[in-house]
């Protein structure tokens, strides 16, 4: 598919990702040419958005049915001409798949043009409409009620306020301005709240905004494998470690059934109160949530009480390491202004953070260490790295397994790699899904769910008694 463009990266960073796809195990494993191949395809697939938004159902508060029935006459409301159906992940009892149909090609562009920021871009091809705020530009006799197409604004070069552009922007969609562009950009007091409703999106997918509080929570497909991967049981006491905005957190407390506790830890105070909305309104008590820097989570003082950070060693059953990352995995990502330097920061903070949860784990505990992002060197590395320098890790089998194994390049055996968990973009079959012919198989929409989803890596230890 050629409708948007490869993801535009920095020649540095492009170069510098065409060498892990290019490194000697993965050569010699698929041929250069293969390995050309497959890194062409992922920039190409990145810019893209995966082919199944996913919904994960809160089982406290309802039923997988109830709440399939519920998204449906919701879905409905919003796209009242086209039948969107809803599928049952077979290997995930509390995920939801919605098709993300298109792209719509034959959309036709209006006159007044909107230019909104790259990360608004992607967020619209995802459902979001357009907030005042993520507007950049628009054509200066724009006003309320005007139809307008968007373009994302894939440089970063549209100075805001403008009344053109003439840089390289991208076809999003159409909609109809709630806003004046006085309105939007006054400089005296701007109007705050949604300036474009999207009508006719490149890709047609629902808007979840406020959509079934409590009943459902929007959640990227191998996000939701890993709270599964974890397996916490009711009772236990279970650590995240960089927690916010609270998807995995909230999870893990509906998985072990509210019984037990869940430590939740991010060092940022706002994404802290996140997590505390997010477990208010899916009504979990078990969920204490602390403004804290997690690479100082542990005290060697043998006289605090453990129950909030900084905390003994050996005080959690399990682990959960969802570290910050370069996150090159995220889609729709049609530009990525990272540098070199900054793609290759974070190695050295997950191993602070990484020594910190071996520290924290209980002797026969569970860790799991998870990304969003496609490096070697968050990844695979990371493990080489953390066998090798904590010997009473051992690398467990993880289940349920519906991504890929791990990436060659890291020293790794073949039966390690096996252990590990990759959902790579490049493997994706790329479709365009028809409103007139949503007619496929059941197991045809779960090898697409299974595939076309964000980049992510898993890994899950146990540490040796």
């Amino acid at each position: 598919m050629s409708f948007f463009p490869k993801i535009r990266l920095r020649q540095e960073v492009e170069e510098y990702l065409r060498n892990v796809y290019h490194n000697n195990e993965l050569v010699a494993t698929l041929g250069a040419d293969e390995a050309e191949k497959k890194f062409v395809r992922l920039q190409s697939h990145l810019s893209h958005p995966p082919s199944f938004t996913t919904v994960r159902v809160n089982l406290r508060m309802t039923s997988v049915e109830h709440a399939k029935r519920l998204l449906s006459e919701e879905i409905h409301k919003q796209f009242p001409s086209v039948v969107i159906p809803i599928h049952h992940h077979p290997q995930l009892n509390d995920l939801l798949l919605i098709p993300v149909i298109g792209p719509r090609r034959a959309l036709k562009q209006h006159p007044v043009q909107v230019i909104v920021g790259s990360q608004c871009g992607s967020a619209v091809l995802r459902g979001a409409h357009v907030y005042s705020a993520g507007i950049l530009s628009a054509t200066k006799w724009m006003k309320e009620g005007d139809e307008v197409s968007v373009y994302s604004d894939i440089e970063g070069k549209c100075k805001r306020g403008a009344t053109e552009f003439d840089g390289v922007k991208v076809f999003i969609g159409n909609g109809i301005s709630e806003l004046s562009r006085s309105e939007i950009f006054c400089s005296n007091s701007p109007i705050k709240g949604k300036g474009i409703r999207m009508t006719e999106p490149v890709y047609l997918s629902p808007s979840f905004d406020n959509v079934l509080p409590g009943y459902v929570f929007l959640q990227n497909l191998p996000s939701a494998v890993v709270s599964h991967v974890l397996n916490p049981q009711p009772g236990e006491r279970v650590l995240d470690m960089c927690a916010a905005p609270g998807g995995k957190t909230t999870h893990i407390a509906t998985l072990i059934n509210d019984q037990g506790e869940v430590i939740a830890m991010d060092k940022i105070a706002n994404k802290v109160e996140k997590i505390k909305q997010n477990a208010s309104v899916l009504k979990l008590n078990s969920i204490q949530a602390y403004c804290f820097n997690s690479t100082k989570a542990v005290t060697r003082d043998a006289t605090g009480s453990g129950q909030g950070p900084p905390f003994p060693p050996e005080s959690f059953d399990r682990v959960l390491l969802d570290a910050p990352c370069s996150g090159m995995g995220q889609r729709p990502n049609m530009a990525c202004a990272l540098s070199l330097k900054e793609l290759t920061s974070y190695q050295p903070l997950q191993r602070k953070l990484f020594s910190a949860a071996v520290s924290l784990l209980k002797p026969g505990g569970t860790l799991v260490y998870s990304t969003c992002t496609i490096t070697l060197s968050e990844n695979e590395e990371q493990v080489a790295w953390a066998l090798k320098t904590f010997p009473c890790l051992q690398l467990q089998a993880q289940v349920p397994h519906i991504g890929g194994e791990g990436m060659a390049g890291a020293g790794l055996s073949p039966d390690q790699l096996k252990l590990l968990q990759r959902f790579d973009p490049s493997l994706a079959v790329l479709c365009d899904f028809d409103i007139n012919d949503m007619t496929c198989q059941e197991e045809d929409w779960t090898v697409l769910a299974n595939t076309d989803t964000i980049g992510f890596f898993i890994a899950k230890f146990v540490k040796n008694i």
